[in-house]
């Protein structure tokens, strides 16, 4: 059942890292029950360590917490790519996506 999960979220372009699986259960008639858990938002410890990352890059950017978001500002456009290729080369074993990119 798993490997039909991940098909079915890979071909709709869902990360297989948002998933956490729980312990496998038995139930009645000789099968087995999984609880499949899926990320919504960034865990407090992650976005923490997230912020020091971007705290220690010494750029000239503020990185805040807000809910299970980390939002990071800048005033120029090419300082929030730096960070954004920053936070993608580190791997912090969570799906990480960026929305609201400066447009101006």
């Amino acid at each position: 059942m798993n490997d039909i999960l991940q098909q079915k979220l890979v071909k709709r372009g869902v990360s297989l890292k948002g998933l956490t699986y729980g312990a496998i259960e038995p139930a009645a008639g000789g099968t087995a029950r999984q609880k499949v858990t899926m990320q919504q938002g960034i865990a407090i410890e992650k976005a923490r360590e997230i912020v020091k990352l971007i705290k220690d890059s010494k750029k000239k950017v503020q990185a805040s917490i807000q809910g299970d978001l980390v939002r990071v500002s800048s005033k120029d456009r090419d300082t929030l790519q730096e960070i954004i290729a920053l936070v993608r080369q580190r791997d912090f074993g969570i799906d990480v996506q960026f929305l609201n990119y400066r447009t101006n």
